[in-house]
């Protein structure tokens, strides 16, 4: 997947819609008033090493072998956990992600633009996080757990994976105390779409290598 332009100007008007918002620093909430786009003055960003402020406390390292990570195998499952829907996964304030925002979601992962990382525990989903991969910019949209500790591995492992794959920001959007101590930090809003333009321009993809 060459950068961000051919989702930048994708002949579906919805996906293409989408990621020029995206590419523009706003982000789809639903907060009961219908879809509406949203810009903050901070964004929060989410370490891809150890050596770049990642956090990983002793008794999280130990987690992390214990999981195993898949792409894109069961993404109408992690929306649904994400919702709090999903049996086993607990129930989540509000309902940001409404009936709506779940459809546009399906159809933005059957385009390629939204995706699914997964971890695995025992054959059964325990976690995820739902995201847009536009270029070398991974944004998160949500996550969730039906295991202790499922979601924080989730977050280290798609780290470790952007690193490797060449990715340079992994944007949690909004900072909260949970993320706090894996290392997520805020930056401004002009200094986050320096480090978006950079990674739109990335020639890098989420499953696989680099196109030549």
């Amino acid at each position: 997947m060459p950068t961000a332009n051919p989702f930048l100007r994708h002949p579906d008007p919805l996906t293409r819609e989408v990621a020029r918002e995206y590419a523009g620093g706003a982000f789809l909430m639903d907060n009961g008033d219908g879809l509406q786009w949203y810009t903050v003055s901070t964004r929060a960003l989410v370490p891809l090493t150890e050596e770049e402020g990642l956090h990983i406390a002793r008794r999280l390292r130990r987690e992390l072998g214990r999981f195993e990570v898949r792409i894109d195998t069961a993404f109408g499952d992690v929306v649904q956990g994400c919702r709090g829907l999903l049996p086993g996964a607990p129930p989540r304030d509000g309902e940001w992600i409404s009936d709506e925002l779940a459809d546009m979601y399906s159809h933005l992962h059957a385009t390629g633009l939204a995706h699914s990382f997964e971890v695995w525990q025992g054959g059964e989903l325990a976690g995820g996080i739902l995201g847009l991969a536009l270029g070398g910019a991974f944004i998160a949209e949500s996550k969730f757990h039906r295991v202790t500790n499922a979601s924080k591995v989730a977050l280290v492992e798609l780290a470790g994976h952007l690193h490797r794959q060449g990715f340079s920001l992994f944007d949690a959007q909004i900072q909260n105390p949970h993320l706090a101590r894996l290392g997520v930090h805020e930056i401004s809003a002009k200094v986050y779409r320096g480090k978006l333009a950079v990674a739109l321009a990335q020639d890098v993809s989420l499953k696989g290598v680099a196109s030549p």
